[in-house]
């Protein structure tokens, strides 16, 4: 045990005790009257032993209880007093709910065989059937207080486990709240940031290249763009404000973002498809203009039929994260886009020509591919991105993005991600 002092409640047992110990012997009160008025004075020696032994049954019970024997066979040969008897039934019980598990499951077993071979031993010594009531009192003194202390062991130790397990449960519940929090965090910004920083992006660049040119059919094609976007953005915006209020009247999601909302927001009714990637890629085409960039889309899935909405929304946000960062970063040339069912997964490319982009640059974050590698992970899909050298024969270098999202309900396998921030030739499709 771990105190070192007795319990307040053992001296007050070892005062009562002694006390009540003393009244009965000024009284005459012995269990044995003949060989109490032999020995007087001398079973008040046990009974002290006896009241010093309960100052132990909770720090020591074991050596509280074999002390208790010996001052119980001392007792019995002194004329023996009730209290210390019943003392000695208190240490048996003390054993048995605050001692060792082995030691207190063995008392049981223990005081049946001690009360049975004191029976028998006396049965045989003396031939009386009194020997019958020493065993029966005998088995009241030990049996029966070691049954009830492991009972009521055994009630404490279940309400310790049912607190633990409520303590574990609170925690679980607390830290599934916090991966919901973080969960939802990471979901709204992967949102905000392909909706705005796409926008933003290409207004930046626009604006730049008005205030660089002098030219003013060049300045109106740019403000025609930033007002295009910027319009669009702003509506982009106002739709995901009206997604987050919604959702906030709702429940607050699991940890797999599985909140009102589906795993990836999917269950806007206004989300974007797959079938916006033709308007899609021909706004980027508008951004990309001036830029030398040419866009060109492969939607091979088309005649594949539905796919599921969480699919079609992290495809899309692939892309658009894939055409946005095309337009700040790649060199002129043409961004090619494709799309294509392949061994029940929907499988999204997204090449850009490197090099050195003569179109105003942005300052990249890198969270974007942060963000499709997310959504890839979320839908037990794939992503990789990464330049890779030009090919003899063929053209220059690409930068590559390319996802496979499953369709059929399979994991094919976690997240890879390969990319780097900036390409060797300074047009690295890292994004902003």
């Amino acid at each position: 045990m771990s105190r070192r002092r007795p319990h307040r409640d053992d001296l007050v047992i070892c005062v009562a005790g002694l006390a009540a110990g003393v009244l009965s012997w000024r009284l005459g009160l012995y269990n044995d009257p003949t060989a109490g008025a032999r020995w007087g004075a001398l079973v008040l020696v046990p009974l002290a032993v006896m009241a010093g032994a309960e100052l132990l049954r909770r720090i020591a019970p074991l050596t509280g209880l074999g002390v208790g024997v010996l001052a119980l066979v001392a007792d019995v040969l002194t004329g023996s007093l009730l209290v210390t008897v019943v003392m000695f039934s208190d240490l048996v019980y003390a054993a048995a709910c605050y001692g060792p598990r082995r030691a207190a499951r063995a008392l049981v077993p223990a005081s049946v065989a001690c009360s049975v071979g004191v029976t028998v031993g006396v049965l045989v010594l003396v031939r009386r059937p009194e020997a019958l009531v020493l065993g029966a009192v005998l088995a009241l003194v030990t049996l029966a207080p070691a049954s009830s202390g492991l009972l009521v062991r055994g009630h404490r130790e279940a309400a310790d486990a049912e607190r633990l397990r409520a303590e574990q449960t609170a925690l679980l519940a607390e830290m599934d709240r916090t991966q919901a929090v973080v969960a939802e965090r990471s979901r709204m910004a992967r949102e905000l940031h392909d909706v705005v920083a796409g926008h933003l992006s290409a207004i930046a660049i626009h604006a730049t290249a008005a205030l660089a040119r002098d030219e003013a059919e060049a300045r109106q094609r740019a403000l025609g763009v930033i007002r295009e976007n910027s319009t669009q953005g702003l509506a982009e915006m106002r739709r995901l404000i009206g997604i987050l209020r919604e959702a906030g009247d709702a429940a607050a999601p699991g940890p797999g973002e599985s909140g009102p909302t589906g795993p990836t927001g999917s269950s806007d009714p206004v989300a974007p498809t797959l079938d916006g990637l033709d308007a899609l890629v021909a706004r980027s085409g508008r951004g990309g203009a001036a830029a030398g960039l040419r866009f060109e889309l492969v939607n091979g899935a088309a005649g594949a039929g539905p796919l599921p909405a969480p699919v079609e929304l992290a495809a899309y946000r692939v892309v658009q994260e894939a055409l946005a960062n095309a337009v700040r970063h790649a060199a002129p040339g043409t961004v090619r886009v494709e799309l294509r069912i392949e061994g029940g997964a929907l499988l999204v490319a997204v090449a850009s020509p490197l090099g050195e982009s003569r179109s105003p640059r942005v300052a990249s974050a890198g969270a974007g591919l942060v963000g499709m590698a997310e959504r890839a992970e979320l839908l037990g899909g794939t992503f990789t991105a990464g330049p890779e050298p030009a090919r003899a024969g063929g053209p220059g270098a690409w930068w590559w993005v390319r996802v496979s999202l499953p369709v059929d309900g399979r994991r094919p396998g976690g997240t890879e991600r390969t990319a780097e921030s900036e390409s060797p030739g300074g047009a690295g499709e890292a994004d902003g």
